[in-house]
Formats: structure tokens, C-alpha cells, sequence
């Protein structure tokens, strides 16, 4: 049984200070014989993915309380689930979150299959996430590596060469020290280890399990490392967001396409997101006021800047793209993060 002298300290080290989230079991609850839940474990690595544990706290504990089980979930209406995922971004996750749960319902018969090979085939189930799943659920020994892994890896080996391109070293590296005992407490040791100490700035070396045997420590490196290839300049998109009222408080709304950013989530009817100057596309017609300001986000590849415009239109009057929503049945937090900036600016 592969088990070494640095994973059994870090896992003396995760008994005493491991995180308490609301998707973990803790290591004295393993121990007692307490399995995780492999829906929770799933959909928290599904809801992590380029987002930090405190925004995803509230949103997990919403989901698990309204869809309790991945057969729930996989019953839900799609409009439901993509309005309490509004505001955590990356919408297609929401999506694939919908199809995997569906998938394991149909194929499964509700229950998560518990190999990384069968994992990586459910929708949006990628490398990480069946490794991850595969471990922390099913306690199989699976190397699991995210930002917080490869920066603990890049230090304890002293490892120069920049990501992205460290990558597949970094990921040797976090093999070479995976046991086959505890693997899914390993695996969470790695990246509280990573979240509390080994952080990306002023790194507490000092209260460090693994200090002795870190060549970044011993190089005077750490804070250096990761390396990271420097990222090009991300271009700046412009577009037109409509707000538009009824005189009975009824507000116009577009359901996005499924595809392409914000896909299927609800929104402002609006132009088209480009680097030039957009040109209009008024959804009905009104006299349209342009706010002071702009609604201001950044997505992973560009920096986008909406004008925001207004009118209130009367009750005949026919809108040409999406359609009116009564006002008791609208709820700004069921917008994604960039249309809540507009209707922020139009109140």
C-alpha cells in the first residue's frame, strides 16, 4: 500500500485543522464510519469551478435545501435551477449541472457511478472533477489537482517552468505523493493546505506540515512560485442593454439562447457584445432615454461595458423580442451578475 512519510503528516496535519464546509465530512465523521454524499461532493466541485469557497456556501446550501438529492435536481424545471444559479457566473455549469443530473437518473438510476472512468463521461464532468469526485466520495486513490495543488507542488519542488505550461509536471509531482490510504481526505488535505497555508501571497511557512521537506522553503522561492506565463491584455466589449417598463410595472425580459455566454438565463434584451460601437436594437418601440453611466463586468476573455436605456411603454404596445413579466413575478437576484448591474442603474 503506497503511503509516505510527507502524506501521513499532512493527514495528522488535516485531523486538527481541516475547513469546515458545508459539502465535507469531517475526518473524525470518516473515521466513524460517516460516507460523503457523492451529489454534494459533485455539485460542490461543479460550483467551485473558477469560484471561491465563500461565494459558494450560500449558493450550495440553497440548492441542497430546494433539491435535496441528484433525482430532485434532475426533476427541477430548467428556469428554476438556472435562476438560483443567477449571480454565480459561468452559466454553462448550470447547464451541464442539469444534463449530468439527468444523465445519472436515466443511465444511473439515481446513483453516481464511483470510477473516475465512468465519472469523466457525465456531462460537464472533466478530468479534475471525476478525480476529485472519484476520491473525495469513493475514497479511491485518484490524483487531484487544482490551483491550490499545483502551487503547493510548485513550491515543495521548488519548480520554476511557468504555468500553463507546468501543468504536467506539477500533476507528477501531486502522483508521486497520492496514497492509497485516506485518498479523499489526502486529496481535501492537499487543497486546505493550499487555501490556508501554502497561499498565494505571504504563505505561512512556519506553521507549514511539509515545511522540512519543501525545496521552494529551503531556496528562499516560495513566495515566487507558482510561476505564471503573462496574460495578454483582455479587449473591451460594448453593447446596448433595454430596460423596458409597463405602465403596470411589467418588465420586458429576453431568454438568452442556450449557447454562448449567459446561455438560458434570463436577461435585458439587448445588441450585440462587440469591440467596435454597437448598433441599436431597440426590442419595442418607445422613447428610449440613455442612463448616465455604464453596467460594467468582466468575463474570463473580455472586459464588457453596457449603456444602459429605458422607456416605459404602454399596455398595447407589442414588444418585438422577449416579453413582458409581471412585476410580483420578477426578482432582480434571479438576473445574472452584468443584468442586475443594469437594472441597478435603472432604478
Amino acid at each position: 500500500m503506497r503511503e509516505s512519510a510527507q502524506s501521513a503528516d499532512l493527514l495528522e496535519w488535516y485531523d486538527r485543522h481541516a475547513r469546515e464546509l458545508p459539502w465535507r465530512i469531517s475526518p473524525g465523521a470518516r473515521r466513524a464510519g460517516i460516507v460523503p454524499d457523492p451529489y454534494r461532493v459533485w455539485l460542490s466541485e461543479i460550483m467551485l469551478q473558477q469560484t471561491t469557497v465563500a461565494a459558494v456556501k450560500a449558493y450550495f446550501e440553497k440548492f441542497t435545501a430546494r433539491w435535496p438529492t441528484v433525482v430532485e435536481l434532475a426533476n427541477a424545471q430548467d428556469a428554476d435551477v438556472m435562476a438560483a444559479w443567477a449571480g454565480l457566473g459561468y452559466y454553462a455549469r448550470a447547464r451541464n449541472l442539469l444534463k449530468c443530473a439527468r444523465v445519472v437518473r436515466d443511465a444511473f438510476g439515481g446513483v453516481f457511478p464511483d470510477t473516475h472512468d465512468a465519472l469523466i463521461e457525465l456531462p460537464g464532468v472533466g478530468r479534475y472533477t471525476a478525480a476529485a469526485v472519484a476520491s473525495i466520495a469513493f475514497d479511491r486513490s485518484e490524483v487531484v489537482v487544482d490551483g491550490n495543488v499545483e502551487r503547493v507542488m510548485a513550491r515543495l519542488f521548488d519548480e520554476h517552468q511557468p504555468l500553463p505550461g507546468a501543468k504536467t509536471v506539477l500533476t507528477e509531482y501531486a502522483a508521486s505523493l497520492t496514497p492509497d490510504l485516506r485518498p479523499g481526505d489526502y486529496a481535501q488535505a492537499v487543497m486546505d493546505l493550499g487555501a490556508t497555508i501554502c497561499t498565494p501571497k505571504r504563505p505561512a511557512c512556519g506553521l507549514c506540515p511539509w515545511r522540512r521537506n519543501c525545496a521552494a522553503w529551503d531556496a528562499g522561492t516560495a513566495e515566487e512560485l507558482p510561476k505564471k506565463t503573462p496574460k495578454k491584455k483582455k479587449p473591451i466589449r460594448h453593447g446596448i442593454a433595454y430596460v423596458a417598463r409597463r405602465v403596470d410595472g411589467a418588465i420586458l425580459l429576453e431568454r438568452r439562447p442556450d449557447s454562448g455566454l449567459l446561455g438560458g438565463m434570463l436577461g435585458w434584451p439587448g445588441s450585440d457584445w462587440i469591440e467596435g460601437t454597437p448598433e441599436e436594437a431597440t426590442p419595442i418601440r418607445a422613447e428610449w432615454k440613455t442612463l448616465n453611466g455604464e453596467a460594467r463586468h468582466t468575463f474570463t476573455h473580455f472586459h464588457l461595458r453596457l449603456t444602459v436605456k429605458t422607456a416605459l411603454v404602454p399596455m398595447d404596445r407589442k414588444p418585438l423580442r422577449g416579453e413582458f413579466v409581471d412585476q410580483a413575478d420578477f426578482s432582480p437576484a434571479d438576473l445574472p451578475t452584468v443584468m442586475r448591474k443594469a437594472f441597478d442603474l435603472s432604478r
